[in-house]
């Protein structure tokens, strides 16, 4: 079987988690602390990241995002990234969104800075980034608010890798206490929708020493 090297909060390692839930891949997870500069994952990835997708072949896929390409290459049903240039189009667009503009203003201040440094044995979190983290993140909601209003899902009418990586980002935030959800009805039913998703359901499951998730992290009606 497959194997998925993975920290279990990180949202880059659930987009790929979900995406292969999505299409029915089964898959080895194992988590790498990457801090911890492991020879053998090094061997794998010389950049030192996760996810790494190894393969029974041996055979080694690193980068979110390479790994989402490779998986729609071989199991391209159902479709995620869309089915015309333009759909595909604003899909790519909306994961640019969400890992780059999302990921620099709200998970890492955030996540980054709760989590991985105290994971690292970095010190205890800088106020500073988790107030710049918070507030960055409700024009955010607002946007996702804003385009469930018009489209049925967040890249059009179907489900798409857009959804998958707005969701995963906000799923390691809810983990850890920091989405206003009762600001923010839109954002709050579109999340309903992919909690919901079978593929979605083993993120919730997930549990880190040292971290206690909210009560309704793990709530389908919350």
């Amino acid at each position: 079987m497959p194997i998925l090297h993975h920290l279990p909060l990180s949202p880059f390692c659930r987009k790929v988690r979900v995406a292969l839930g999505e299409k029915g891949l089964p898959i080895d997870l194992r988590e790498q602390r990457v801090w911890e500069r492991s020879r053998s994952f090094l061997a794998l990835n010389p950049a030192g990241k996760v996810p790494v997708l190894e393969l029974e072949d041996g055979a080694v896929v690193a980068d979110s995002w390479a790994i989402l390409e490779f998986i729609e290459e071989i199991a391209p049903t159902p479709p995620l990234i869309g089915a015309t240039p333009a759909e595909r189009a604003e899909t790519r667009r909306l994961i640019a969104w969400f890992d780059d503009k999302f990921n620099a203003e709200v998970t890492q201040p955030l996540y980054g800075e709760k989590v991985l440094k105290r994971m690292a044995g970095g010190g205890a979190p800088d106020s500073g980034s988790l107030r710049a983290g918070r507030a960055n993140l409700p024009p955010h909601l607002d946007y996702i608010g804003w385009l469930c209003d018009r489209r049925t899902w967040l890249a059009g009418d179907h489900f798409s890798l857009a959804d998958i990586a707005a969701g995963a980002h906000l799923s390691t935030l809810d983990f850890i206490g920091d989405v206003p959800w009762d600001r923010f009805d839109g954002a709050k039913l579109w999340y309903q929708r992919i909690k919901s998703r079978p593929s979605f359901r083993p993120l919730l499951a997930d549990r880190v020493t040292g971290f206690q998730p909210p009560p309704h992290y793990a709530n389908l009606d919350f």
